[in-house]
């Protein structure tokens, strides 16, 4: 598994929003989340855990393949050429789960959430 460190957790403390896209039997699909709904839920070094209220057609799609790839950016974070601007994509394998730890994490926190998103990561690659 991969971790969630360096500029990549920076990106993640920072960004506003994250984009989660899956694949399913219509071609790619790409829902979002915001970032700070993420880090409310607390972002281990392995895993990530989204509050889920609609995402219905990202639950079929990982219901037949579970791979996910995430994407998030932000200004507030140095980008490689040293202008503003950093982004990071994790890839990994999710579940939607309905009951356990993560999904008592997300309700305690959400109470509209019908889910939680839990995410495997299993590699993370810098953009810009």
């Amino acid at each position: 598994m991969a971790k969630i460190e360096g500029v990549c957790r920076e990106v993640i403390d920072k960004t506003e929003w994250i984009a989660i896209a899956t694949a399913g039997p219509e071609g790619p699909h790409i829902v979002a989340t915001w970032g700070d709904y993420v880090r409310a839920v607390g972002v281990e070094d392995e895993t990530l855990t989204i509050p889920v209220g609609g995402m219905h057609r990202t639950e079929a799609n990982l219901a037949r393949d579970n791979r996910v790839e995430l994407l998030c950016g932000t200004r507030q974070v140095l980008g490689s050429q040293g202008k503003p601007g950093r982004g990071c994509c994790i890839a990994g394998d999710a579940e939607l789960q309905t009951s356990g730890p993560h999904f008592d994490a997300v309700r305690a926190i959400f109470p509209w959430a019908r889910a939680a998103l839990v995410v495997q990561v299993k590699e993370t690659r810098l953009q810009l």
